[in-house]
């Protein structure tokens, strides 16, 4: 192969993929055909003379008064391109796409929105992108929840769990391994996360009212339960200055540290008092407790 076929072939097929793609730009509205020479027009021609033309052509293929097979085919093309070149819109689209061929993406883009994106409700688009989406979601979460479980039966604590469970259901005597079974299965169908009392991530079961689709539905109220949860907290902090409740105080603490609910929870009740009264949604009592905290660090080191 010399260098010269070498570098033709790579050429020619950019040129057929090229026409390939070209070529359907304008074609996708009147097929093969041009629609002004469908209706034996030029491209000048004003609205009232291609409904003139269109009616005579229409007349003369229409297959109730001709014979030939090949005047419904004909009727049919005949009368696509007057759909399309009677609207302005349309016609000023075509005219575009015969102008710009090499716009191809944009051209297309354009032709289906203008027959096919008005016959889809936006509200019917948006129901079902959010159910194709909730239930996505759905399944990862199950997915997720599933593999930590699985991660759960491997540690030691799950073993010795259902070793302990085993006696106490069975009156402290240790049964056979079909017994050890139907006990694991038993406490694989209850939440383990709670049985065991693991701190998990993504071991919690997926619950319906976190889908998309559902907090969509309940955006309102949400909203509004949010705008009525603040509106309360400036009525009785800002502008009444009330001291702070239990709940609100390990709120802002919670917020201060960047410490989430489980692991709030998970502290003893005096260490969550120790830093309520610290008060650290402050900020100089914050970057003080935050000093001692690197100090304490480096001194274990």
């Amino acid at each position: 192969m010399t260098p010269a076929s070498a570098f033709r072939r790579p050429l020619a097929a950019l040129l057929i993929s090229v026409f390939f793609l070209i070529h359907p730009c304008f074609s996708i509205y009147c097929d093969e055909d041009d629609c002004y020479d469908l209706l034996g027009v030029t491209q000048s021609a004003n609205s009232s003379e291609i409904k003139k033309s269109y009616y005579k052509l229409s007349l003369k293929y229409h297959p109730d008064k001709n014979p030939d097979p090949e005047s419904k085919k004909l009727f049919v093309k005949v009368a696509n391109a007057y759909e399309i070149l009677k609207d302005e819109a349309t016609r000023e689209q075509y005219d575009y796409a015969i102008a710009h061929p090499e716009e191809v993406f944009y051209n297309t883009a354009r032709y289906y929105q203008a027959y096919y994106g008005h016959k889809s409700d936006p509200r019917a688009v948006l129901v079902g992108l959010l159910l194709v989406l909730s239930l996505f979601q759905y399944l990862n979460e199950w997915t997720r929840y599933n593999q930590a479980m699985d991660m759960v039966k491997k540690t030691p604590a799950y073993k010795n769990k259902l070793k302990a469970l085993e006696l106490e259901r069975n009156g402290g005597v240790a049964t056979k391994k079909k017994g050890h079974k139907q006990i694991e299965k038993k406490v694989v169908d209850e939440d383990i996360s709670k049985e065991l009392d693991l701190q998990i991530k993504g071991a919690e079961k997926p619950s319906l009212w976190d889908l998309l689709c559902v907090r969509f539905i309940l955006l309102p109220y949400t909203l509004g339960k949010l705008l009525l949860w603040h509106s309360c907290w400036l009525w009785r902090y800002n502008i009444r200055k009330a001291p702070y409740s239990w709940e609100d105080a390990s709120y802002l603490t919670r917020r201060s540290l960047r410490v989430r609910l489980d692991a709030w929870k998970s502290m003893d009740e005096s260490t969550q008092e120790d830093l309520i009264q610290r008060r650290l949604w402050e900020k100089d009592n914050l970057e003080e407790y935050l000093l001692e905290i690197r100090k304490e660090s480096k001194r274990r080191r």
